[in-house]
């Protein structure tokens, strides 16, 4: 991670590291990317506003033109930012609270990446110096957004029976989600619906199922559909309000492809933190897996390398490249209700065969992250590694979005899950105790 940058874009408490001033200086610094124009959006936050005038007056400043898009799904921006082939910029912390905000750049429609990230803080510190431009970037009239996303959607907009649910979290997808499946249900219930600034994904979002099951179990509705703050993440719940996280909509989506013979290479995209029984059962298919760093932009870059199809991780981010080059929650999701439709079928029919190990996550706060790296950290990890071998996974990392160490395990049994990651949790609390 960079000095700003970090896993995904540039993050943190609005008003506070995330400033006027510095949504200013990176506005400023896009010259960097060489292009004429710039494209912006928000989610519902609050501290939107703020930010979005802060960039573009930065960004006018460096001559670059901007057409603001105002409140957009994070896919949809990106998708007009490859359409103008031009710069993109996302204001949104995702699936964050309200008083955290962030800054996504794309190029072309794509996020850009490490190298880029660089040149981009290098002009942001004044490390290099562009010439001042010869004119004053121009505020161009607005788009009709939403109608460049129907055109995403081809044959998905086909009116069915199904009962359905969404989860708007409040947040960008609140127009999104109505707009699409409002052609897609007949019957259709929502929640999340009415941002205020301050209750985005408050509650509500792919991170916060519950109420959503509530909604399916009470309505009786068919299945359900969460969102995140920003629209790039999906989750499922089924009638019983069980709920399929990313990995399962990931395989179910590869069956389907793979019939079709749209699947390149056979071959799906997911990240270190996705479920062995999801990879097992994508294997016994003939479906292989290649593994990455956990992040979207590391999934996404294995996909372009290799013109993969298809990818994403187990938190909902599912990049489906026949649809879009870019993990677009409502279009994935909308994808779904195709697949059930066309197969006759449901998510517990297609699923029935996965066998999920056991795993936890675990967060720990307060916590100095550079211990991610000490000796005696890495020497407990490699002896769990080591004894689970190939029937195992242990993930340890600093994150990249919130100031707090992630520990990942997944194993046969609860009981090896919970000794495992009590024993790291354990090194860190002493070596940490041992620094204040």
């Amino acid at each position: 991670m960079g000095k700003y940058f970090g896993l995904d874009g540039i993050r943190g408490k609005a008003y506070d590291f995330l400033s006027f001033e510095l949504a200013f200086t990176l506005g400023k610094s896009l010259i960097v990317l060489n292009q004429n124009l710039l494209v912006i959006g928000k989610d519902t936050r609050e501290s939107g506003d703020m930010l979005i005038d802060a960039v573009i007056q930065g960004a006018k400043i460096s001559g670059i033109d901007v057409i603001n898009l105002d409140v957009v799904p994070t896919p949809l921006l990106s998708y007009i930012s490859q359409k103008l082939d031009c710069i993109g910029v996302m204001i949104t912390a995702s699936h964050n609270p309200f008083q955290d905000n962030g800054i996504k750049v794309f190029n072309s429609g794509n996020k850009i990446f490490l190298d880029l990230e660089e040149q981009i803080e290098n002009a942001m510190d004044d490390i290099i110096i562009f010439p001042i431009p010869s004119k004053v970037g121009k505020t161009l009239p607005s788009i009709l957004p939403y109608n460049m996303y129907l055109s995403l959607f081809n044959d998905l907009l086909v009116p069915t029976d199904f009962k359905i649910g969404l989860d708007l979290a409040n947040g960008a997808t609140y127009i999104s989600g109505k707009l699409i499946f409002s052609k897609i249900a007949k019957n259709l219930f929502t929640i999340g619906d009415n941002p205020n600034g301050q209750n985005i994904n408050l509650n509500v979002g792919s991170t916060h199922p519950e109420n959503l099951v509530a909604l399916v179990k009470k309505n009786q509705l068919d299945f359900a559909f969460a969102f995140d703050g920003d629209g790039d993440r999906v989750i499922m719940v089924n009638q019983d309000g069980i709920i399929f996280d990313g990995d399962f909509l990931i395989y179910v989506i590869a069956l389907y492809l793979k019939s079709k013979d749209l699947l390149n290479d056979n071959t799906v995209v997911l990240t270190k933190m996705s479920n062995l029984g999801i990879i097992k059962s994508l294997k016994q298919n003939g479906i292989n897996v290649v593994l990455t760093d956990v992040g979207d932009k590391y999934v996404l870059n294995q996909i372009t390398e290799h013109n993969y199809t298809l990818g994403g991780e187990s938190s909902g981010h599912i990049i489906n490249t026949f649809l879009l080059n870019s993990g677009d929650g409502v279009l994935n999701a909308a994808f779904i209700v195709k697949i059930l439709r066309d197969w006759h079928t449901t998510i517990d029919e297609l699923t029935k065969s996965v066998v999920i190990y056991p795993s936890k996550l675990v967060n720990l706060q307060n916590m100095d992250r550079t211990l991610v790296n000490h000796e005696d950290v890495q020497e407990e990890i490699n002896k769990i590694k080591k004894k689970l071998a190939d029937d195992g996974v242990v993930l340890v990392r600093a994150s990249g979005t919130e100031p707090l160490v992630r520990i990942s395990v997944i194993a046969p049994t609860i009981e090896i899950v919970d000794e495992s990651i009590n024993s790291i949790v354990h090194i860190f609390e002493k070596l940490n105790n041992k620094l204040e």
